[in-house]
Formats: C-alpha cells, sequence, structure tokens
C-alpha cells in the first residue's frame, strides 16, 4: 500500500437513511457520477437484518446514488436459495423497480458469464467463477451487514460478502461445497476477491451478530454505520466492533490482522495491511467517542 491511509468513515446512529447518507458523506468523495453502479447487497438468505441486507438501507443507499448523479443502477446477486425466491420474500423487487433500479439475477446467466479465473498459489482446487456483470461494472458498490459466521468463516463482512459473486451448485458447479469443506475457506474468502475492487463499501451495523450468523444468531446493538474504498481496512475495523460489543472467542481472542481472511487480502494487496494504514473518520461530533473506542482495539492489530 501507499502512504495514504485507508479511510473508514464511522457513523453512530440508529436510522438506516442517515446512516448511509452521513457516511457516504464523510469520505467526501464520489465515485458513482456519471457512472452505471451495480450494488452488490447481502441477500444470501431473505434473513432478518443481520441475516440480510435491510431494505432500508438499500433503498437509502439507491436514493443516495441517484442524488450523487449515477447513470444507472442495478442490484446484482446471487443467493443461497434461488435468488429470485428471496428478492421475493424480501420485498425489494416492487422497490427497486418504483426506485428505477434494474435487478440482475446471477441465477439467470449463461455459462459463458460465470467467468473462470484461476490465480496462482490459490487455495481453490481449480480456480473459481465470478459473474460477469461484477466484473463488466464500471462501478460497483457493495453494502453488508455486521456478523459472526459460524459455519468457518469466523466473521461475514465485506470481503465474505463476495462470495456471493461465485456459483452455486445449482449452476452445475461445486464451488460452494469445496469452500465450506475446505480448512482454507478464510483463504479462499480473500482471493475471491482479487479478480475485482468495489469503488464503495457500506456496512450497516445498526444490528449485529455477536455469535452464530450468518442467518440467525446472538443478536446486539452495534448502532453504526461504516464506509469505505478499502475492503480490508473495512472488516478491520467492523472485527474491531465486534470485539467491542463483546463477541465469541474466534473474534475476541486473535488479533484483527492475523485473522485469515484478512491476512490473506493483506498478502493479495487488496488492502490497508496495517492499523496504521487505517483512518477512521467520526461523520460528525456524536459519532467521535464511537470510533475513539475502536480505534482503540483496532490499534491492537
Amino acid at each position: 500500500m501507499s502512504n495514504t491511509k485507508s479511510r473508514v468513515a464511522l457513523v453512530k446512529t440508529d436510522d438506516r437513511k442517515k446512516g448511509v447518507k452521513a457516511s457516504l458523506r464523510a469520505l467526501k468523495i464520489n465515485p458513482v457520477k456519471g457512472k452505471d453502479v451495480l450494488i452488490k447487497p447481502n441477500f444470501n438468505t431473505a434473513d432478518v437484518t443481520p441475516g440480510s441486507t435491510h431494505n432500508d438501507t438499500l433503498v437509502a443507499l439507491v436514493e443516495e446514488i441517484w442524488e450523487m448523479g449515477a447513470r444507472s443502477i442495478s442490484v446484482g446477486e446471487r443467493s443461497y436459495p434461488p435468488t429470485r425466491d428471496v428478492l421475493e420474500q424480501k420485498g425489494v423487487l416492487p422497490i427497486l423497480n418504483k426506485l428505477n433500479a434494474k435487478v440482475i439475477d446471477f441465477d439467470d446467466l449463461d455459462s459463458k458469464d460465470w467467468v473462470l479465473f484461476k490465480p496462482k498459489k490459490s487455495h481453490w482446487s481449480n480456480g473459481f467463477r465470478v459473474a460477469r456483470p461484477i466484473l463488466d461494472s464500471e462501478c460497483l458498490i457493495s453494502t453488508c451487514c455486521l456478523k459472526t459466521h459460524q459455519y468457518g468463516g469466523i466473521f461475514t463482512l465485506s470481503l465474505k460478502l463476495h462470495v456471493g459473486v461465485v456459483p452455486a451448485s445449482r449452476h452445475g458447479y461445486e464451488y460452494m461445497q469445496e469452500l465450506h469443506g475446505s480448512p482454507h475457506q478464510r483463504k479462499m474468502i480473500a482471493e475471491i476477491n482479487e479478480p475485482f475492487t468495489p469503488a464503495l463499501v457500506i456496512l450497516d451495523g445498526i444490528d449485529a451478530f455477536v455469535d452464530g450468523g450468518p442467518m440467525t444468531g446472538k443478536r446486539a446493538k452495534g448502532r453504526v454505520f461504516l464506509a469505505s474504498t478499502d475492503r480490508v481496512a473495512l472488516d478491520a475495523v467492523g472485527v474491531a466492533i465486534l470485539k467491542l460489543l463483546g463477541s465469541n472467542e474466534n473474534i475476541m481472542k486473535p488479533k484483527i490482522f492475523e485473522q485469515e481472511q484478512i491476512a490473506r487480502a493483506v498478502e493479495l494487496g487488496l488492502g490497508a495491511s496495517s492499523p496504521s494504514e487505517i483512518e477512521v473518520i467520526p461523520a460528525d461530533d456524536k459519532s467521535q467517542d464511537d470510533r475513539d473506542r475502536v480505534l482503540e482495539i483496532l490499534k491492537k492489530g
């Protein structure tokens, strides 16, 4: 990484509309103006937030991106059950239609639109495929939740969110079986992120799972939103917040940058490589105390 620090905006809030707007404004950037924007939400299932992206968060994000001058907005996803079923259960299809946002159901992609990658020194046995809309996106925005992952991931923030750009077994590939059956699962999660780079990542941490997850779990009130252009920095701050809330031993014991997802992402050059390379920005005076507490935990590594 360069000498420029990765900036993570932090907003203390119980209001999702404010969280989206204030976190993006705090970064003082506009990567969406005049661009075709693709949003990747957390719609792995239709479970109640933080099991999935809250509809209010998605609406606020779409509205804010339009306000920032996007040329077009699409929402793209591959869910664990059939994606269309999840979108219908969430009730987002009429909402997105009203907001003039297109839906790209990755289940509908042709086989040629699942693009194969075989990175060197990958922990995937024969590489993996990525949905072409992700790769072709002029401006990718990812929005994740704040939660632990009981099935080997340990946590599911922005890096883990992107497992949803890889096909499920119903597409004729066994990548999810390989991922969840591997002792290298957390490294493989990071490796999925290598072929593409989001322009923005937004984390809704108003509600959190501090144990269990990703669909259901032990709940806590995080009352926070994060935004960053750096997936690694955002995940590091997210793990620090889980530590602050009091989580399971897989979160509490290891140092943040020793977590395998983060360590492998650093090896791949995907973002900040240490706490010293991250600047956590409070969006307003009300967010300052939370920022200070999170930063104290983050600095311990």
